[in-house]
């Protein structure tokens, strides 16, 4: 399939002055899988190590001089390792975290052995290391599930690529277009961005078979619950991680997840499942500068979880006919329209900077107001309304463009893009003005490029 991160891979294998690369990511993202197509595409010998399968190898690395591991793993092996000729995989390093302080050594002592180290759970490992990390000695990638477009491409839509990344704001969108693309779209609403459930869908076009994959999927995250639960019983887990699709588009809270458990150990469920990436926060900030995590509020926040696809499956959403695609209120069931939203605003992050979501509120009496997004764009912050139909009001958002006097606010509907000026007087009796840039949800993935325009 193609990944558009395979281009900033490729980037950085070739690059002069390489350093390790750390692949982080959710289970089931695909990291391992671009590491095995990085070496493939380059005619590299790949050396893949698991060391959650194969525990024995980790003494290989006892020493610090690569030219000893190398020799040790060569003869373990039974290969010839070719420096120049091969790729170094170090798969689920999670589970041999003292590994991660040995990549400055190749970073320093055989920069011209390119080295890929990918695991699932790493946020753990790097919370709570009690080794030196090689810091300034290793990049890092960050992978998200698949975008709207990896989908397209996985489906055979490369035009209707080409299309959404030529689109202009000035451009007239034919209707039979905006059709199709919107019917595509629900499709990813379905069978969401994780790789093996597309694959599936690729190939079967059955519902059936991608909800079952769903399903285990799911299962997946729940068995790596025994790895956390010397932090947090399994059940409490277990309870945040089905609670977060039913609390999407509105402030978590930790009462609905089980009113008879503790919020403590719920508050620290959530912290986990975060760190997993299996679900995400979306903070609450002042909007008042960048950066966004600035000044934020801790009580208030809102959660999404991993996938779109995992999220339809989590709320028992029935995937039994295409048709249903077709419903626009489909969009809005359990607040689906923002998870993916939100979803996609994590993959257009540059590859080398955590993703993070923000959100702006105001609870004040009689005039409380929630606008779902904030993106920072260049040195400007953009408040990124979402609604599942092509209309919904803005109360909030003018709330928001009144107080903090924002030029710019982007809209995300179910209609045809456009570009209007704003000019009113707010429910605070402010008068308001700025532009309103609406776009379709397919164009969710072109945000950044269509906002230098503006």
């Amino acid at each position: 399939m193609y990944r558009s991160r395979m281009l900033d891979l490729s980037s950085w294998l070739t690059a002069e002055h390489r350093k390790p690369m750390v692949i982080r990511g959710a289970r089931q993202v695909g990291k391992t899988w671009m590491a095995r197509t990085l070496a493939e595409a380059h005619e590299m010998t790949l050396i893949e190590l698991n060391f959650e399968k194969q525990p024995k190898l980790i003494n290989l690395f006892s020493s610090n001089d690569p030219e000893t591991i190398l020799f040790n793993l060569s003869t373990s092996l039974d290969i010839t390792i070719d420096p120049l000729k091969s790729l170094l995989l170090l798969d689920e390093i999670q589970a041999a975290p003292e590994i991660l302080a040995k990549l400055r050594w190749f970073a320093e002592d055989m920069p011209q052995l390119p080295v890929i180290a990918t695991g699932s759970l790493l946020e753990f490992v790097l919370e709570d290391h009690t080794f030196s990390m090689p810091v300034g000695r290793i990049n890092y990638m960050h992978l998200e599930p698949m975008s709207f477009e990896e989908f397209l491409m996985a489906c055979g839509k490369e035009r209707l690529v080409d299309y959404l990344k030529s689109f202009e704001m000035n451009t007239q969108i034919p209707a039979t277009i905006h059709d199709r693309l919107t019917a595509l779209f629900n499709e990813y609403i379905i069978i969401g961005g994780l790789p093996a459930a597309i694959q599936s869908w690729v190939s079967s076009r059955s519902l059936k078979n991608v909800n079952q994959i769903q399903h285990e999927l799911i299962a997946t995250y729940r068995d790596d619950f025994s790895k956390y639960s010397k932090r947090v019983p399994t059940d409490r887990l277990d309870e945040v991680m089905l609670s977060v699709p039913k609390q999407l588009a509105s402030k978590f809270v930790y009462t609905q997840v089980s009113p008879d458990v503790s919020v403590h150990y719920i508050k620290k469920a959530v912290s986990l499942l975060n760190k997993a990436r299996i679900s995400h926060c979306v903070t609450n900030s002042s909007a008042n500068g960048v950066p966004l995590g600035a000044n934020s509020r801790e009580k208030y926040f809102k959660e999404i979880f991993i996938d779109v696809g995992l999220c339809s499956s989590a709320l028992g959403l029935t995937l039994n006919d295409i048709q249903t695609t077709e419903d626009p209120q489909f969009v809005n069931k359990g607040g689906l329209a923002e998870q993916v939203v939100g979803q996609l605003l994590r993959t257009i992050t540059p590859y080398y900077i955590e993703p993070s979501l923000y959100c702006w509120s105001r609870e004040e009496k009689g005039s409380s107001a929630e606008v779902d997004y904030l993106i920072q764009h260049n040195s400007r912050i953009i408040p990124v309304e979402v609604k599942a139909g092509k209309a919904g009001t803005l109360k909030s958002l003018h709330i928001l463009m009144g107080l903090k006097n924002f030029a710019l606010a982007v809209r995300v509907n179910a209609d045809f893009p456009s570009a209007t000026e704003v000019k009113l007087t707010n429910s605070l009796g402010k008068k308001v003005s700025y532009t309103l840039l609406s776009i379709p949800f397919y164009l969710t993935g072109q945000i950044s490029r269509l906002l230098e325009k503006f």
